[in-house]
């Protein structure tokens, strides 16, 4: 009787639904070779199911016919297409959105969006691909100056003009891909999830995100000066490796784990305190 009571319970249904979203992205995401979004993937999905767990016992779960079948049909447009995907694709950035929004109709209709809305944020934050914003923002001018000043700190005799960062031996120029904007939207994003978890100061919301954007443009700027050395020595193995190999995961890491400690002792002591 007990497992004929949790077959007909809709809550256990949901979780296996959900259970199973998360896992096929999780695993699109590591076929796709992207640490990045792999990595920021794991997080958001980790902060999304704390935060449901959180408020599990105060969720209404009732949903009207409409709602269960456009959220149904949008899980179904996710599993169709996620048969179809081969490597990076950007649909990958784009379903945790399209999947937190058809469970959250399954589970509670249109009328009961306003539970998730947490949740629906931070998974359309993850659907920005860095990409778009070097559109709109030219960031590499300055990453350029940034890295030439330094390096001039460091010592080098280096030269800047425009996105040129040159050493007496050779040189980079500072692309759309060297702008710092992936590291950025990652710290961004974890700032994101910082505050809604555990921000509960206005100076918070305020200090967080800027130090978040601060940090990342820091951390790249040390990263392109480090590959301007690399290329003025003709190090062109160790220059892949910091550029587009293992390396450039390393100033990442190094990126969040800096973050994580800024957040420490801003955010969590405070919030520990206050609890």
């Amino acid at each position: 009787m007990n497992n004929l009571k949790l077959v007909k319970d809709p809550k256990y249904w949901l979780l296996a639904i959900a259970a199973s979203l998360i896992t096929l992205h999780l695993h699109l995401s590591w076929r796709s070779e992207n640490a990045d979004l792999l990595g920021i993937s794991l997080l958001f999905w980790v902060a999304v199911s704390a935060l449901i767990w959180r408020k599990r016992d105060s969720l209404n779960l009732e949903s009207e016919v409409f709602s269960t079948i456009f959220g149904a049909l949008l899980i179904g447009f996710v599993l169709f297409k996620s048969t179809h995907l081969y490597g990076y694709d950007l649909f990958l950035r784009v379903s945790p959105f399209i999947s937190i929004l058809g469970l959250s109709l399954l589970a509670s209709g249109v009328k009961g969006l306003k539970q998730y809305w947490q949740e629906i944020l931070l998974v359309a934050f993850m659907a920005v691909p860095p990409g778009v914003l070097s559109i709109f923002i030219d960031l590499s001018l300055l990453t350029a100056k940034f890295a030439s000043f330094v390096l001039w700190i460091l010592g080098f005799q280096v030269s800047n003009s425009g996105v040129m960062v040159t050493l007496p031996t050779g040189g980079i120029k500072v692309g759309a891909g060297c702008d710092g904007f992936g590291i950025i939207l990652q710290l961004l994003g974890l700032s994101f999830i910082c505050l809604v978890m555990f921000g509960h100061h206005l100076w918070h919301r305020i200090l967080v995100p800027i130090a978040s954007v601060i940090l990342a443009f820091v951390v790249n700027g040390m990263r392109v000066a480090l590959m301007a050395i690399l290329a003025a020595l003709s190090n062109q193995e160790a220059f892949e490796y910091w550029h587009t190999g293992d390396g450039s995961l390393i100033f990442s890491m190094l990126a969040v784990f800096m973050f994580g400690v800024f957040c420490h002792f801003t955010v969590l002591r405070t919030a520990g305190a206050r609890g």
